[in-house]
């Protein structure tokens, strides 16, 4: 069973053209626009062990708002394409990563129903070439379209630069672990209500 999707977005803001495999080697080729959208979508391939290619073109002489957003939106329709009806998934998975003084947690759950808490204080306006207030706005939109609970939470941490890659590493870790195989349950659903 392959569980790969290739999803294409086209709106008067953005492009947005995404591949995914989901049983993939941690490759990936990403040209968002945003060098730090890059750098912390290269973690969730990397550490997910997920093959991800991401080609987008936004209007970022407006800001990073609608590429950030419609980037996420299609790398959530993308998971949810992938996995189907979700038959024999692990469904849940958390991780919590260190980086250097910072700790962050992910726990998602692909669950059918999107929902997103996140839970950060940053430091600054900005990491790289990014705004703080579009990260939690990524992970919200991806929430919604791979129609999954996803919890993030940055414990404790100083340096800006450090939550994010943290919180994108524990994403790509608890991603993984939901999205497993668990060949205990013989391609059943996993909930006591027969479907997500």
């Amino acid at each position: 069973m392959t569980r790969s999707a290739t999803i294409t977005r086209q709106t008067t803001e953005t492009t947005v053209q995404l591949s995914l495999d989901l049983d993939g080697s941690g490759q990936y080729d990403l040209t968002t626009g945003v060098s730090f959208l890059d750098h912390m979508l290269a973690h969730v391939a990397m550490h997910g062990l997920f093959d991800l290619t991401v080609q987008a073109s936004g209007d970022l002489e407006v800001d990073a708002h609608h590429t950030v957003e419609d980037v996420a939106l299609v790398l959530g329709e993308a998971f949810d394409q992938a996995l189907g009806d979700r038959q024999g998934i692990v469904r849940m998975g958390s991780f919590e990563v260190p980086m250097d003084e910072t700790l962050a947690a992910v726990a998602v759950d692909f669950s059918g129903r999107p929902y997103a808490m996140i839970d950060v204080d940053w430091s600054g306006p900005s990491v790289g070439s990014l705004a703080v207030t579009l990260i939690a706005h990524f992970f919200r939109s991806f929430a919604v379209t791979a129609r999954a609970t996803v919890h993030a939470r940055v414990l404790y941490g100083e340096d800006d630069h450090h939550r994010a890659e943290a919180l994108f590493k524990a994403l790509g870790r608890a991603l993984d672990a939901a999205t497993q195989l668990d060949p205990r349950r013989g391609g059943r659903i996993a909930s006591t209500k027969g479907k997500l």
